[in-house]
């Protein structure tokens, strides 16, 4: 039988903003399943999570896919663990509080195909040309980078990521696709494999991917943003106005808390404009992309059963651990 190559998939300690990293292992008669996937270590001391005097941390597999490009390849993501085997303090997903997956989570991850040789986003117009013409735009003038926004949304789907979108953003070179899966660790799990699939395939282009949420500084450009969208049982069946309010309310005490968590750098875009709300604010409201929380107005039209959407989380944003947050103020209120 022909050996299966694991790509292990974590994430390292950097600070602010953790990075992906990968290693692959080789096992003969591997069945695909998770299960038999063996946990493994590496240096932790290369990624900023731990000592050289001991270095080891341990890699716990999680979540599996097929890896549409790699001859009997997987994606193998992983938790990073101490030596004991208790959670390193860089590990997210250990602290979902969400063991019945009552909770559903759908990001929109916005991104640039970013060039290195120019320091700029991939097409970034040399004119100054205003943002505008190039949100869902077509056309060789507007559009940049579909052949890898294709090419990855593919990929997506080949290796079982629940990916429900995707369409070119307001700044050119500027890119967003949108991942849902019921789970809170699931929906990081998939976030995350997908933003590992984004990176490899750009590799292959001589192009970086950005995640800055405003790299483009104070222009009058858009920043990027992960808005979180979020249900549980008592969102998708309550029915009451009242009850939106009241876990909407939830959140106005733990602003601090949320915003800790929702990426590095967001001040520089969360400022009032560019369709969001200022970061030393928060508001709510029905249809309201300039609130900290939106109210879609099809949870309204359907009776007060549907969804919220926190539109905060910045780009470069843990999915794990905005959810965590979005789970620790939810519960209570619910």
């Amino acid at each position: 039988m022909d050996k299966a190559k694991l790509e292990y998939i974590w994430l390292d300690g950097y600070k602010p903003t953790a990075n992906l990293r990968s290693k692959t292992k080789i096992m003969q008669n591997f069945d695909g399943k998770l299960e038999s996937c063996p946990m493994w270590a590496f240096d932790g001391s290369s990624t900023r999570q731990a000592e050289g005097g001991s270095s080891d941390c341990l890699l716990k597999p999680v979540a599996i896919y097929p890896d549409p490009v790699r001859r009997n390849g997987f994606l193998v993501m992983n938790e990073v663990l101490n030596p004991d085997g208790s959670p390193h303090e860089s590990n997210g997903r250990a602290t979902i509080d969400d063991d019945d997956d009552d909770f559903w989570f759908g990001f929109e991850q916005e991104y640039f195909l970013w060039n290195p040789e120019t320091n700029l986003p991939l097409g970034f117009p040399k004119d100054q040309t205003p943002q505008g013409q190039f949100y869902c735009s077509v056309g060789g003038k507007n559009t940049f980078g579909r052949e890898i926004m294709d090419r990855h949304l593919d990929i997506c789907l080949d290796a079982g990521i629940n990916v429900e979108g995707t369409n070119a953003e307001v700044a050119a070179g500027q890119w967003e696709f949108q991942t849902f899966a019921k789970g809170a660790a699931k929906a990081g799990d998939e976030m995350w494999i997908a933003r590992y699939l984004l990176e490899r395939l750009a590799e292959e282009y001589g192009l970086a991917i950005e995640y800055h949420p405003k790299p483009l500084g104070a222009t009058d450009w858009n920043g990027s943003g992960m808005h979180a969208n979020f249900s549980n049982t008592t969102l998708r069946t309550c029915g009451s106005k009242e009850k939106y309010e009241k876990i909407c309310e939830a959140f106005r005490p733990v602003v601090k808390e949320h915003i800790e968590v929702y990426g590095a750098y967001n001040d520089q875009r969360l400022t009032g404009d560019h369709e969001t709300q200022s970061i030393n604010e928060f508001s709510y409201g029905v249809s309201d992309r300039g609130a900290s929380i939106r109210i879609p107005i099809m949870t309204v039209e359907m009776g007060y059963k549907g969804w919220l959407e926190d539109r905060r989380p910045a780009s470069n944003g843990d999915p794990y651990k905005i959810a965590a947050r979005i789970i620790k103020t939810v519960k209570p209120a619910s």
